[in-house]
């Protein structure tokens, strides 16, 4: 997910980072190789000169000129920019107050909307709501089977008229539904061209039967460019609140995600990263610049640990990593969380300062394994008096070089020091900076 992109602003960047003064020859020099990743990423050209020229702007004023450390306050600027660009607000979709809600998912052929429709009902599952999903897609041979397995696996009832006629279809699915208690409608509709007249026409019928609370565009992150193109004529013909971005983790150039919100007004709500249904995600525009510029994603790979460890371990383990005591034993322990929280590659991309790693794969989870058990209980349950010596010991005993032992003794140590931050409320944010205190606890202080 945006390896390519990634790779080339942190490349862009990386002499700036450590300048201790930034003179206007080096910041247009990193600009220059800004835009080329921007564009070679297939960023739309007019986007990627206005993200330029604003990062230009404010990376000249006069709060960087002053700042300690500039070229961090350089990085950061191009961190707010990137958020900015692919939309600052809220992804949540919108609810009604009088259920159902229904959200409409529209886009071109081989967009994936079936499949999402799969995943956004099982997404919503697991945040508490009762969605059911609405076969509306009359064209493609095998849609209304396709929807019936993807309900059947993750539970959730499929209302289907094959008739003919999408909109009487959405009409009894919708009033199906109500009757039955569910609280979210979810309908999927059939794939068209932008320049298809009739079926774009169907489908602003099918909108005006339905009344939505959202609409939502599917957009396949692999066409770049081209699916900017299909938001915008879309847009012009059926207004959309928001945008489903597929397939988004074998997308290396980014350059969709980052110019659809420029483009159309609309942000991204929610991304596939994955093929299993399981691998939709609420889109957050801080966490994924944060991606971009290799800082890491603490907050997502919290979410991610919390909804795979079970309820009964969930408290001692904060308690510990609250403390920062996350020893080895832990990372034991946190074997079965790690293999529900996704690709192991996903995963460590999420942990900040880790370095990266070509081509791991879940197999590296028994690696780790193997590194762990080569230690003694002294050395698991303090890792600290881990020195050279014991490093090599541990290699040869688990059958890997010291680089990889010390990767992981790294990793455990960022880990234990994120936690302990956490738990004195003086969580870092990507860019190293203490987050503000709440208004509450400011409050409470100014009480006392």
């Amino acid at each position: 997910m945006f390896d390519a992109l990634s790779d080339k602003l942190q490349t862009a960047l990386g002499d700036l980072r450590g300048r201790g003064v930034l003179d206007e020859e080096a910041i247009s020099r990193a600009m220059r190789e800004v835009r080329l990743a921007l564009l070679e990423a297939d960023v739309n050209l007019d986007v990627a000169r206005e993200f330029v020229a604003h990062v230009r702007e404010r990376a000249l004023g006069q709060d960087v000129r002053k700042s300690l450390t500039p070229g961090q306050q350089v990085v950061k600027i191009v961190h707010d920019e990137l958020t900015e660009l692919m939309g600052s607000g809220s992804s949540k979709l919108a609810f009604s107050p009088r259920p159902p809600t229904t959200i409409l998912l529209a886009g071109l052929q081989g967009s994936g909307k079936t499949t999402a429709a799969g995943k956004l009902a099982l997404l919503l599952l697991k945040d508490g709501k009762k969605p059911a999903l609405v076969a509306a897609d009359l064209q493609r041979p095998a849609a209304i089977e396709q929807l019936k397995q993807l309900g059947a696996q993750v539970g959730v009832p499929v209302y289907a008229d094959e008739r003919g006629d999408p909109v009487k279809a959405v009409h009894d699915g919708i009033e199906r539904a109500g009757e039955d208690g569910r609280d979210v409608v979810i309908l999927d509709t059939a794939g068209r061209l932008h320049v298809d007249e009739a079926l774009m026409d169907e489908l602003a019928d099918v909108r005006r039967e339905a009344k939505p609370t959202n609409v939502l565009l599917v957009l396949d992150a692999m066409t770049g460019q081209e699916a900017v193109n299909v938001a915008k004529a879309f847009q012009e013909r059926i207004d959309f609140d928001g945008v489903v971005m597929t397939k988004l983790d074998g997308d290396a150039r980014g350059g969709a995600a980052l110019s659809v919100k420029a483009v159309t007004g609309r942000p991204i709500k929610l991304a596939s990263v994955g093929e299993k249904l399981d691998a939709l995600e609420w889109f957050h525009p801080d966490r994924m610049a944060s991606r971009i510029l290799g800082m890491g994603d603490v907050l997502t790979l919290i979410e991610r640990a919390e909804a795979a460890v079970a309820d009964d371990e969930k408290e001692e383990m904060e308690r510990r990593m609250m403390k920062g005591e996350f020893s080895f034993e832990d990372f034991l322990k946190a074997q079965k969380m790690l293999r529900r929280m996704g690709p192991l590659s996903g995963v460590m991309k999420l942990i900040p300062g880790l370095p990266e790693v070509p081509d791991v794969d879940d197999r590296e989870l028994g690696r780790v394994e193997a590194i762990i058990l080569s230690m003694t209980p002294h050395e698991r349950g303090v890792p600290h008096v881990i020195d050279g010596s014991r490093r090599k010991r541990i290699a040869a005993g688990s059958g890997v070089s010291v680089t990889q032992v010390n990767q992981l003794i790294e990793a455990r140590k960022q880990m234990a020091k994120m936690m302990k931050a956490m738990g004195s409320g003086k969580m870092p944010t990507a860019l190293g900076q203490p987050r503000k205190k709440s208004a509450t606890k400011r409050r409470k202080k100014a009480r006392r």
